[in-house]
């Protein structure tokens, strides 16, 4: 057996003990218990038990509340679908000669993203008072920094041929963007808008749970007032409606390919 094999059981061990560490790191100040688990699991065993026994009666307010929670993703995808773009533009560095503007871009971009929705929610209901526009402003916002991230590294991938024949021709920045990059990248920002939009649908089934509207207000209702019942309806309504936005966006997203 040469040295090499002989240890070549040392790495995998190794990294054993440290996954086993961080494991054991992570559930250290949970404050698990056997005593814990076992209450813990008769009382979900109790709650799936009632979300079971689904009372319809909530239908007519789930639908609304869904129909919102859709038009609070569909606003908030459209208004950070526009914003994005200057965005992404000042984060492109194929169409910036002064290395610091993409930078600042970037910067920007990881800024906006560093805010979760239940957070700018929070904040938008603060300033604006509960309702579907928090909800709208939190989505948008938050969106503005992932999609102009995708829009910047797009862009970054234009033929650089076509910038520069224009760029030689005097055309100003503008009829650059204009011209040159936008024809090649709109499909794909599409495509981007279009998955956002899925995200977006998700998060606002929960911003209602802070007043930002939408079906995560009808689901805080009955939480507090204990109806599982009809949370259980609720649930598989968010399911069913997530499930088909995604089916009819992934088709769109494979036409736009």
């Amino acid at each position: 057996m040469t040295p090499a094999k002989r240890y070549d059981w040392l790495i995998p061990t190794v990294y054993a003990v440290l996954t086993i560490a961080a494991l054991w790191w992570s559930f250290s100040d949970m404050e698990l218990t056997l005593d814990r688990l076992i209450k813990g699991g008769a009382q979900l065993s109790g709650i799936l038990r009632q979300m079971s026994q689904a009372d319809w009666s909530i239908l007519p307010k789930m639908g609304q509340g869904l129909k919102e929670s859709v038009q609070i993703a569909a606003l908030g995808t459209v208004l950070a679908a526009i914003l994005a773009i200057p965005f992404g533009a000042l984060a492109a560095r194929n169409l910036s000669g002064v290395p610091f503007v993409p930078a600042l871009g970037k910067f920007l971009l990881n800024f906006i993203r560093a805010f979760p929705e239940l957070i700018l929610a929070i904040a938008f209901i603060k300033a604006l008072g509960p309702g579907a526009f928090a909800g709208v402003l939190a989505v948008g916002i938050h969106s503005i920094g992932m999609m102009g991230k995708l829009y910047a590294e797009r862009i970054e991938t234009v033929d650089k041929g076509a910038i520069e024949a224009l760029t030689a021709t005097g055309a100003s920045p503008a009829e650059v963007f204009r011209h040159a990059i936008v024809p090649e990248v709109l499909p794909d920002f599409l495509s981007f808008a279009l998955y956002r939009f899925d995200l977006n649908v998700r998060a606002a089934t929960v911003l209602g749970l802070v007043g930002a509207g939408g079906i995560g207000t009808l689901l805080d209702l009955q939480r507090k007032g204990g109806k599982w019942e009809t949370i259980g309806v609720i649930l598989l309504g968010i399911i069913v409606t997530i499930g088909l936005i995604d089916h009819f966006s992934a088709q769109l997203r494979a036409k736009l390919a």
